[in-house]
């Protein structure tokens, strides 16, 4: 490099307001409605025998809730069955994806099994009985009835389809129970109902904490495991699973000293004074030489930290601060300074609900202080599951999705886990959408790859790339370096995705230290996207692949590159055009254009098929003298993140993640001849 080139800021002042034209012919219906009719009726009725069978303790003010499963052709949130749901009486509560393969299809198409969405939908019984009596007598004009084609299956849930997950045959078990229930109705009457229902059938129990999240209620509750499938009898029970183990991520290989390695620790404060950032962990002693840079908080009536707990906490914490530390070279001062939260009581006493205990320690954090950023190595030990949404995934996205932090977390350890079930999957909470997922890979060098404890993805649409990156983690031959929780902090050997959760974190806020708040969490989330090395690895093991590991590589451009950050906002319905600046004058050869964006929304746990509530259509334009038809108004478009500019179906953008997945990326290389003026309309 001849010189050092800066990336460019304020690329926003490159956009303008566009109008499209949007257009498509009209919807072909694979039913008629004379035969979704004849279809549908046998099994509403079949539903509400089953739902009126009910216990009346079961169905608070004698509602009950009953599935409607979307026909594949219709999981557009525009084709949302409103009116019909209005007309009889029920209202939507929430949703899950499913996999059917319907009756029929459109346009003679052969039926195959496809992703589609179980409506959830509540209201009295005497409304569902009501429509199940009215339904054979209804023609097309009766208010509400064309959405009946949308609809491939009514049913009731069955209690044993609500329990996630095998529970052990008997004894007393803590549980999660997932109610169809707002703050507002657990506050006032649902909560009671649900006692009633319990100490009617002499159920003993002992509930504990819970947590709201748009329309659910996560409840921590203590019974006998041989009940379960009675307790999910309660209709507005919508998902019942053993509450998972909690854990602080285990390191891989047991730490060890490495011998004759006292390092010589900085003597600098942080780079910056104003970068805010947290760690929730096991603790780091008071009077360990890591405290000139780490403020450690303990909460109220927690036992005193154990070694081995100090060991996990001065690790991540050394993670953030230094990196991976190399024996042989001096250590940097660090970047930001951190208040680490010990949020995990080492009491073997503790509540069998400590899982709910952590969370809430965490979440009376977030809501009180501001961070730009934060690291979580601890968590459930439960891989993701696709129908469902987490309390720690829901109350975590629900805050991040409020305020301006950028978190990572480590998406866990078992990726050598049994792959048939699952059990290698990214863990909760590391499938929020509005945080950074984190896996490690085994090397600094060139030749990198996944770790293999390091758990995969993919993620739970519409975050599908997950993890979203990797770090560098440790193996056994090259293990990731720390400080010993020891007083005399000599270095330790250890490896595990706890450790490269922060060294990315660690990136980011070197990122934030040099450039302060002219560039904010999004734009910095989208830099290390964009930077990240890719690997010879599949996306669900690596994400968009390696993080950085210098900040020249972040800030910096080559001769021949320019790097240009857009940050903005656009409202619902606009489109704006973001030039892409090029040279005027015909580019001679082949030219690679790369794509980062990244933005934050806010997100319905109770819908985890449509769990994202903003989605961007992103055009590529390429060469604006280039119109197929005088009529146009606008050039040519070309794929780009991966769509088709014909149009994707519903389900394809879905499966794929391209239109709610809050980070998209992509490199296309291309003959520079076919570029003028090129643009990314985004709508």
């Amino acid at each position: 490099m001849s010189k050092p080139y800066f990336l460019l800021g304020r690329g926003e002042r490159l956009t303008k307001n566009v109008i499209v034209r949007r257009g498509g012919g009209p919807k072909q219906a694979p039913y008629s409605f004379a035969e979704a009719k004849g279809r549908l009726a046998p099994m509403l009725a079949e539903a509400v025998s089953i739902v009126d069978e009910l216990p009346d303790d079961a169905c608070p003010r004698d509602e009950a809730v009953i599935t409607l499963t979307l026909n594949p052709e219709y999981i557009a949130k525009s084709y949302f069955p409103a009116e019909l749901l209005h007309s009889v009486g029920i209202e939507a509560v929430g949703s899950r994806p499913r996999k059917v393969t319907p009756e029929k299809r459109s346009r003679d198409r052969i039926p195959e099994a496809t992703l589609t969405t179980d409506l959830f939908t509540r209201g009295p019984r005497r409304a569902f009985r009501d429509w199940c009596e009215a339904l054979p007598h209804w023609s097309d004009t009766h208010r509400g009835a064309k959405a009946l084609v949308s609809i491939e299956e009514v049913a009731a849930p069955e209690s044993s389809e609500k329990i996630k997950g095998m529970l052990p045959e008997e004894g007393m078990l803590p549980m999660e129970i997932v109610l169809h229930a707002s703050e507002l109705e657990c506050g006032s009457s649902m909560l009671e109902n649900f006692d009633r229902f319990l100490e009617a059938r002499e159920i003993p129990y002992k509930i504990g904490r819970r947590f709201y999240a748009k329309g659910l209620c996560f409840l921590a509750l203590e019974g006998p495991s041989e009940r379960a499938e009675e307790i999910a009898t309660f209709s507005f029970v919508r998902a019942l699973r053993q509450m998972p183990e909690l854990q602080a991520l285990r390191p891989m290989i047991r730490s060890t000293g490495i011998p004759s390695t006292f390092p010589v620790l900085p003597e600098e404060p942080p780079v910056s004074k104003e970068v805010r950032v947290a760690v929730f962990d096991c603790g780091v002693p008071i009077d360990h030489p890591i405290s000139r840079w780490a403020t450690p908080y303990v909460f109220e009536k927690m036992s005193p930290a154990t070694a081995n707990f100090h060991k996990h906490g001065v690790a991540v914490t050394s993670a953030f601060l230094f990196g991976h530390i190399n024996p042989n070279k001096s250590i940097r001062r660090p970047f930001a300074a951190i208040d680490h939260y010990r949020v995990i009581d080492d009491d073997p006493n503790q509540s069998p609900f400590e899982l709910f205990e952590v969370l809430a320690r965490i979440e009376s954090v977030l809501k009180k202080e501001k961070y730009d950023f934060i690291i979580l190595s601890i968590g459930p030990r439960l891989p993701i599951e696709d129908d469902e949404v987490h309390s720690w995934t829901a109350v975590l996205d629900d805050i991040l999705s409020r305020n301006s932090t950028l978190a990572a977390m480590a998406v866990g350890n078992d990726g050598e886990g049994d792959a048939e079930a699952g059990l290698d999957r990214i863990q909760v909470p590391s499938d929020c959408v509005n945080a950074m997922a984190i896996g490690a890979c085994d090397s600094t060098e060139t030749d990198w790859q996944r770790a293999p404890y390091s758990s995969i993805g993919p993620g739970r649409s519409p975050g599908i790339i997950k993890p979203d990156l990797v770090g560098f983690g440790g193996m056994v031959d090259r293990p990731f370096v720390a400080l010993s929780h020891e007083p005399d902090a000599r270095l330790v050997a250890t490896a595990g995705t706890s450790f490269a959760a922060p060294s990315v974190i660690r990136m980011a806020s070197a990122v934030r230290a040099c450039f302060g708040a002219s560039l904010n969490h999004l734009a910095i989330r989208a830099l290390l996207v964009h930077t990240a090395k890719e690997g010879g690895s599949e996306k669900r093991e690596i994400g968009w692949g390696r993080c950085a590991q210098d900040l020249n590589e972040i800030v910096l451009c080559d001769d021949d590159e320019v790097r240009i950050v857009y940050q903005g906002e656009i409202s619902p319905a606009k489109y704006i055009r973001a030039l892409i600046p090029s040279p005027q004058e015909e580019i001679k050869g082949k030219v690679t254009l790369k794509a980062t964006v990244c933005y934050k929304s806010q997100t319905d746990p109770h819908h985890p098929g449509n769990y994202t509530r903003a989605g961007l259509e992103i055009t590529f334009r390429p060469h604006s003298e280039r119109l197929r038809s005088s009529e146009q108004l606008n050039p040519d478009a070309k794929p780009f993140f991966g769509t088709s500019p014909s149009g994707p179906t519903e389900g394809q953008l879905r499966h794929d993640a391209f239109k709610w997945e809050n980070c998209m990326h992509a490199i296309k290389r291309m003959q520079g001849n076919s570029l003028h003026d090129p643009v990314f309309d985004i709508h």
